[in-house]
Protein backbone atom coordinates (compact mmCIF):
# COMPACT_ATOMS: atom_id res chain seq x y z
CA UNK A 1 0.00 0.00 0.00
CA UNK A 2 2.77 2.47 0.97
CA UNK A 3 4.48 1.98 -2.92
CA UNK A 4 1.00 2.60 -4.24
CA UNK A 5 0.05 5.84 -2.33
CA UNK A 6 3.58 6.82 -3.10
CA UNK A 7 3.21 6.15 -6.56
CA UNK A 8 -0.35 7.18 -7.13
CA UNK A 9 -0.99 4.56 -9.19
CA UNK A 10 1.06 1.06 -10.24
CA UNK A 11 1.57 -2.24 -11.39
CA UNK A 12 2.52 -5.54 -9.65
CA UNK A 13 5.79 -4.85 -11.76
CA UNK A 14 5.95 -1.51 -10.38
CA UNK A 15 5.48 -2.20 -6.50
CA UNK A 16 7.89 -5.67 -7.21
CA UNK A 17 10.90 -3.12 -8.18
CA UNK A 18 10.34 -0.29 -5.53
CA UNK A 19 10.48 -3.52 -2.93
CA UNK A 20 13.61 -5.72 -4.67
CA UNK A 21 15.27 -2.28 -4.15
CA UNK A 22 14.46 -2.43 -0.16
CA UNK A 23 14.56 -6.32 -0.02
CA UNK A 24 14.58 -9.77 -1.33
CA UNK A 25 10.94 -10.74 -2.56
CA UNK A 26 9.16 -13.18 -5.04
CA UNK A 27 6.99 -11.13 -8.24
CA UNK A 28 4.30 -13.56 -7.32
CA UNK A 29 4.08 -12.77 -3.52
CA UNK A 30 3.64 -9.19 -4.81
CA UNK A 31 1.12 -10.04 -7.14
CA UNK A 32 -0.80 -12.26 -4.18
CA UNK A 33 -0.97 -9.08 -1.89
CA UNK A 34 -2.07 -6.96 -4.38
CA UNK A 35 -4.59 -9.65 -5.12
CA UNK A 36 -6.14 -9.80 -1.92
CA UNK A 37 -5.65 -5.55 -1.10
CA UNK A 38 -8.12 -5.22 -3.90
CA UNK A 39 -9.91 -7.85 -2.83
CA UNK A 40 -10.48 -6.18 0.63
CA UNK A 41 -11.23 -2.88 -0.96
CA UNK A 42 -8.01 -0.97 -0.52
CA UNK A 43 -7.02 -1.38 -4.21
CA UNK A 44 -8.70 -0.70 -7.34
CA UNK A 45 -7.45 -2.12 -10.56
CA UNK A 46 -7.79 -0.74 -14.28
CA UNK A 47 -6.76 -2.38 -17.50
CA UNK A 48 -3.70 -0.58 -18.53
CA UNK A 49 -2.13 -1.78 -22.08
CA UNK A 50 -1.18 -5.63 -21.10
CA UNK A 51 -1.47 -5.16 -17.14
CA UNK A 52 -3.92 -3.62 -14.53
CA UNK A 53 -2.61 -0.95 -12.92
CA UNK A 54 -3.89 -0.43 -9.38
CA UNK A 55 -5.04 2.72 -7.50
CA UNK A 56 -5.76 3.35 -3.72
CA UNK A 57 -9.56 2.98 -3.32
CA UNK A 58 -10.06 4.84 -0.22
CA UNK A 59 -7.94 7.78 1.30
CA UNK A 60 -4.52 6.01 3.68
CA UNK A 61 -5.95 7.05 7.16
CA UNK A 62 -8.90 5.06 6.57
CA UNK A 63 -6.70 2.40 5.49
CA UNK A 64 -4.91 2.34 7.79
CA UNK A 65 -7.26 2.61 10.41
CA UNK A 66 -8.87 -0.13 9.35
CA UNK A 67 -5.46 -2.73 8.76
CA UNK A 68 -5.04 -1.51 12.78
CA UNK A 69 -8.59 -2.48 13.72
CA UNK A 70 -8.22 -6.17 12.06
CA UNK A 71 -4.18 -6.31 13.33
CA UNK A 72 -6.03 -5.60 17.00
CA UNK A 73 -8.68 -7.61 16.40
CA UNK A 74 -6.91 -10.83 15.21
CA UNK A 75 -3.27 -10.78 17.31
CA UNK A 76 -4.80 -9.09 20.47
CA UNK A 77 -8.31 -10.24 20.50
CA UNK A 78 -9.58 -7.00 19.84
CA UNK A 79 -7.90 -5.43 23.02
CA UNK A 80 -5.91 -2.40 22.13
CA UNK A 81 -4.20 -2.07 25.57
CA UNK A 82 -1.59 -5.52 24.95
CA UNK A 83 -0.25 -3.45 21.73
CA UNK A 84 0.37 -0.33 23.62
CA UNK A 85 2.22 -2.02 26.70
CA UNK A 86 4.13 -3.86 23.60
CA UNK A 87 5.01 -0.67 22.27
CA UNK A 88 5.66 1.18 24.90
CA UNK A 89 8.47 -1.80 26.46
CA UNK A 90 9.75 -2.60 23.27
CA UNK A 91 12.39 0.61 23.41
CA UNK A 92 12.13 1.54 20.15
CA UNK A 93 9.53 4.59 21.16
CA UNK A 94 11.33 8.09 21.11
CA UNK A 95 10.63 10.02 24.33
CA UNK A 96 8.92 12.91 22.08
CA UNK A 97 6.70 9.90 20.52
CA UNK A 98 5.84 8.86 24.09
CA UNK A 99 5.24 12.43 25.00
CA UNK A 100 2.72 12.11 22.24
CA UNK A 101 1.36 9.24 23.00
CA UNK A 102 0.62 10.34 26.39
CA UNK A 103 -0.98 14.00 25.17
CA UNK A 104 -2.98 12.04 23.12
CA UNK A 105 -4.65 9.81 25.99
CA UNK A 106 -5.10 12.91 27.86
CA UNK A 107 -7.04 14.95 24.53
CA UNK A 108 -8.92 11.56 24.74
CA UNK A 109 -10.45 11.78 28.19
Amino acid sequence: MKVVWRLGAATVRDVYQTLLAERHIAYTTVMTMMNILETKGYLRKEKHDRAYRYRPARPQRAVITSMVREFVSRVFDGAARPLLVHLVKDGRLTPAEKQELVRLIKEAE
